[in-house]
């Protein structure tokens, strides 16, 4: 299952021109009010240095691919109608919206930092719009929503504690559906004072108190500061900094790189996705204008910023807020590959603390009967079962079954 990263904001930010940027998806772009009434799923990536340029050897990807030395790592990608006022009671596509964006494992909060979008999501002059504001309106919605669930589900949960069901349990079971852990819930009654205290005696300050610690665990996010090209928006991009030093934010230019992979994929430039350079390979065949874009992305963006922020986003949000290790499992030590002599043919992504035994466990189920140790290839050594994995783990499973054979 790729890792699910949902695109939210406000009408008119640039979520979808982002979505596009970063799978070459066709999202409608338009500066109306609404113009993603459903949302859109595509594939796009996220970015490691592969590991077959530092043993010299050359590889061959089966589940995801290697491009100059990066491997490209497929992640699903779901861009969202945006969010008005009282979404989470049902206004607008509230209901359709929030109840997809609580199932992805990450969210990009795409906002507007030029200023350009006014309350409502309508575009307005530059500087007319309040990109601090645009991030907290969408958080009391994701919020609400939470509290929502659990209020709405009061009764339910009430019952269950009275059968005698723990009240963790009882508490996780109406979150399941949005991908809560019982460890996210336990997370969150321990650090709000609630772990002790009977749900029936739950006020609203208790439920909404959990509600926001919950949200915040349960959906990590990165806000992504659009439009950071456009005149005054490095000034509501530092503002953004002060006011949300617990988040990590990202500058973009999502217009920019969307031309840059189109002209990529038209072959009139060489660029990776995420890049700090590219490099123009037909210049005759670009006009003056497609020119001064490219030079205005080298100096306006690149030369600013070092990169458009897209993939960067992407790259964050899957290795740093997920906490994901990248791991390559190999059934020949010896030749790194396969059984079918693929070399280094495969990369997992692990959840930071994952053992041998859960890597086994995500390769195949059957994996785990018999299993022995894993042996780490660059250094020979056997790992056990319980050893947790480290990023750029190469790795080979050895099992009663494998041993024998």
């Amino acid at each position: 299952m790729p890792i699910k990263i949902g695109l939210i904001g406000k009408t008119n930010t640039g979520k979808t021109t982002f979505f596009n940027a970063a799978t070459l998806a066709g999202g409608e772009i338009s500066s109306y009010p609404f113009t993603t009434k459903k949302p859109q799923r595509a594939t796009g990536n996220a970015i490691t240095p592969c590991v077959h340029t530092e043993l010299n050897v050359k590889d061959d990807p089966k589940n995801s691919k290697c491009v100059d030395g990066w491997r490209l790592i497929p992640v699903e990608l779901i861009d969202l109608p945006g969010l008005i006022k009282d979404a989470w009671a049902g206004k607008g596509l509230g209901n359709q919206f929030l109840s997809i964006a609580t199932q992805s494992d990450a969210l990009l909060h795409v906002v507007d930092v030029s200023a350009s979008v006014d309350a409502a999501g309508r575009i307005t002059d530059v500087g007319k719009g309040d990109p601090i504001a645009d991030v907290s309106d969408i958080e009391e919605e994701l919020i609400m929503w939470y509290l929502k669930l659990l209020e709405g589900n009061r009764d339910k949960i009430s019952k269950l504690v009275h059968a005698e069901t723990e009240q963790l349990i009882a508490i996780t079971d109406v979150f399941r559906g949005i991908g809560v852990k019982e460890s996210h819930v336990k997370e969150a009654l321990k650090v709000t004072g609630l772990e002790n205290k009977h749900f029936d005696n739950f006020d609203m300050h208790d439920s909404k108190k959990f509600a926001v610690y919950l949200r915040r665990i349960s959906k990590p996010t990165l806000i992504v500061a659009n439009k950071i090209d456009l005149p005054g928006a490095d000034k509501n991009f530092d503002r953004l900094r002060e006011k949300y030093v617990d988040t990590i934010i990202v500058p973009a230019s999502a217009d920019s790189e969307l031309s840059l992979r189109r002209a990529e994929q038209k072959g009139l430039i060489k660029y990776v996705p995420g890049s700090e350079q590219f490099e123009i390979l037909q210049k005759d065949k670009l006009n003056k204008k497609q020119l001064e874009a490219l030079d205005f992305i080298t100096k306006g963006i690149l030369g600013e910023y070092m990169r458009t922020g897209v993939q960067f986003a992407i790259n964050v949000t899957v290795f740093k807020l997920l906490k994901m290790n990248s791991i390559y499992p190999v059934a020949n030590p010896e030749k790194l590959s396969d059984r079918k002599g693929r070399v280094l043919p495969d990369l997992i992504l692990m959840k930071d603390g994952s053992t041998v035994e859960d890597l086994a466990k995500e390769i195949h189920s059957d994996l785990t009967k018999g299993l022995l140790y894993a042996k780490d290839v660059r250094y020979g050594v056997r790992l056990p079962v319980n050893y947790q994995l480290r990023d750029r783990d190469i790795v080979s499973l050895v099992s009663a079954k494998t041993k024998k054979s």
